[in-house]
């Protein structure tokens, strides 16, 4: 059936109506659209409109074409969060209704590299904590966590059977984390994080890196996290002042 038209560009009549007959099942997730052909025929628009309604789904992440392949909706993410709210993985799992986990890879105390000295203002002398995780969301892995902290921060309060570095830093070490710096990356594939994460090789991942600060404004936590891109989106509230 045909778009109706109205007084809009068609393109956007098609994204539109694309995205309503996702959100109905018509189109469920990881399903194959027709072909550019068919489905401009379906809509009865041309192939250059329907083209331009799909690049734009592309970069809203609601579909993703493969070359030489065809077009398929993507997974809707399962959560998603503001990124003016510091929560941790752990919380952003509970809100979502699902039990989160951890798998560790390693944990060892190492000398500062030049980046750990600028960034937590340490001396040479001083050991930081490397922690390497893999949270999962249901037994599923969702995010790859490296996370670093000063050892005489963290001493011996670490224990792998609590998920929450958050509480940790809280509860052992008296440190309550009030603000964050981020900075977010988007990559495409990565050698070692996706399969880790089990991702397909189309899938891409958002890389959040993060310098942690307590109530006195003493950087204790930096983190470097590799969200699945199909499993997370992350949004921002901008006011004009």
């Amino acid at each position: 059936m045909s778009i109706k038209s109205d007084n809009r560009h068609l393109y956007l009549q098609v994204i539109d109506r694309l995205k309503q007959d996702i959100e109905k099942g018509v189109y469920k997730e990881k399903e194959k659209l027709p072909s550019e052909f068919d489905l401009a025929k379906q809509l009865g628009v041309s192939r250059a409109t329907l083209r331009e309604a799909l690049r734009i789904l592309e970069e809203e992440n609601v579909i993703i074409r493969r070359h030489g392949v065809g077009t398929f909706v993507n997974a809707r993410p399962l959560f998603s969060s503001g990124i003016e709210q510091l929560n941790s993985v752990t919380d952003m799992i509970l809100q979502a209704g699902m039990k989160p986990g951890t798998i560790f890879l390693s944990s060892a105390t190492m000398a500062p590299t030049e980046e750990d000295i600028r960034r937590f203002s340490c001396s040479t002398d001083e050991e930081i904590v490397v922690i390497e995780r893999v949270r999962t969301a249901n037994g599923e892995p969702v995010v790859y966590c490296i996370d670093k902290i000063p050892n005489r921060i963290l001493a011996d309060t670490f224990s792998r059977e609590q998920e929450s570095i958050f509480d940790i830093l809280k509860v052992k070490a008296n440190r309550k984390i009030t603000y964050a710096i981020a900075q977010i990356v988007p990559i495409g594939y990565h050698e070692k994080v996706s399969p880790i994460l089990e991702c397909d090789p189309e899938t891409a991942l958002l890389v959040l890196k993060q310098m942690h600060f307590d109530e006195t404004d003493e950087a204790i936590l930096y983190s470097v996290n590799y969200f699945r891109a199909d499993k997370f989106s992350f949004h921002v509230l901008r006011k004009r002042i």
